[in-house]
């Protein structure tokens, strides 16, 4: 199977698992998080190591070196590093 067929198949597999356990969708937790004014930051390192497009990110979406996204935990009330 190739990378992409695995990842499709993940993805439905814990859209799945999330349904079955009663767990909002990724959609709704991403609304909840916008109402909530979550700030999302994407490792910069990552996007560039893996040649990601920007333009296929959410809208809001932050990016920053590591450096950068520690000083701003340091700073926060809940920080959640995925």
């Amino acid at each position: 199977m190739t990378l992409p067929g695995m990842q499709g198949m993940m993805t439905s597999m814990m859209k799945q698992k999330m349904k079955k356990k009663g767990v909002a969708s990724i959609e709704e937790l991403r609304e909840l998080c916008i109402e909530a004014e979550v700030k999302l930051i994407a490792c910069q390192m990552t996007v560039d190591l893996f040649d990601m497009d920007q333009s296929e990110f959410l809208d809001g979406v932050e990016y920053a070196g590591a450096a950068a996204f520690f000083e701003f935990a340091g700073e926060s009330d809940i920080c959640l590093y995925i």
